[in-house]
């Protein structure tokens, strides 16, 4: 897996061409059924919510917008990691190419970053929706909603080359071994011989304005909610509005402190197995998740399903 190269400056300097994951240690026909099915079971929820979003008209409004592209976020997120974690579960040695290493860290970073911008901005059309729920559709037209969704993917996408670009100048010395089930930050960092400081400070400061940022106006657009909600003088009111915030709240919350115990980790790190729950929670469970969430809440995305499932059925 490794390629010596000429001695320099009295050490001798290694190439990497893949990396040896080493989180797959036992069980894996196990891990292997039941990682085919959350994969299976996100792509068939977060396929239905964009085909509802996309074909049922009383779907097209700012929030499903959002949504959307929530469900494409999603899609991504599994299918960056899901069908090469299957892979290395059926091969007897689990590994990645380094260059497929990048690949996957760039894409992966690239959602969290759009992911943790959309929920704030899901967030901010909550408020908008509860409280001026009159100028809602005028305020948040299709074009400003298209314009910020982009603006959500251009952010991540920012955000993933600057990590991966510092991470292509890592060196690896020995065994290139992540002790991991697929490619992250983290444990490229563990498993460097080079200078990772530039890459601590970069994912430090990513943490405050990707991370922890959007989470600060997810809390804020919630507390704005609550006093508008408070303020409002019929009880079916506010139960209607808390109604059509709960979802994405819980959305909110499961995502974010995933993503914090992911990538804010203790000094001396995790044990293999707590490593590989806090991974399988971020990358995979939450995004199989997400659709449920929506749809177990939500009266309007049922409708939608009950009325596609009505014609489907119809000869």
């Amino acid at each position: 897996s490794l390629t010596q190269l000429a001695p320099m400056a009295g050490t001798n300097q290694t190439q990497v061409t893949e990396f040896v994951l080493l989180g797959f240690s036992h069980g894996r026909p196990f891990l292997f059924a039941l990682f085919l099915a959350i994969y299976l079971a996100t792509l068939l929820g977060n396929s239905a919510i964009l085909s509802l979003v996309s074909l049922d008209p009383h779907l097209h409004s700012p929030m499903y917008f959002f949504l959307g592209h929530l469900s494409c976020l999603d899609l991504c997120y599994s299918s960056v990691t899901v069908p090469k974690i299957l892979a290395n579960t059926l091969r007897p040695r689990a590994t990645i190419s380094y260059g497929g290493c990048l690949v996957q860290m760039f894409l992966l970073m690239w959602c969290a970053g759009a992911e943790c911008a959309l929920l704030a901005l899901m967030a901010y059309d909550r408020f908008a929706a509860v409280h001026q729920p009159l100028r809602y559709c005028q305020a948040l037209r299709r074009s400003t909603c298209a314009i910020a969704a982009a603006g959500c993917w251009l952010w991540g996408l920012l955000d993933s080359a600057v990590h991966t670009l510092l991470a292509a100048r890592l060196s690896f010395c020995g065994a290139a071994r992540l002790q991991h089930i697929f490619c992250d930050v983290p444990p490229l960092l563990g498993a460097a011989c080079s200078d990772t400081r530039p890459n601590q400070l970069a994912l430090h400061i990513s943490s405050i304005f990707v991370g922890l940022s959007p989470f600060l106006l997810v809390v804020i657009s919630y507390l704005c909610i609550l006093a508008t909600v408070l303020g409002m003088p019929l009880a079916t009111s506010r139960r209607k509005a808390f109604s059509t915030c709960s979802a994405h709240l819980i959305v909110v919350t499961l995502y974010f402190v995933a993503a914090n115990l992911n990538y804010n980790r203790p000094s001396s790190g995790y044990s293999p197995a707590a490593n590989t729950l806090v991974s399988v929670l971020y990358c995979i469970i939450i995004p199989m998740l997400n659709p449920l969430v929506y749809s177990l809440r939500n009266r309007e995305v049922w409708g939608a399903l009950q009325k596609a499932m009505r014609l489907g059925a119809t000869p």
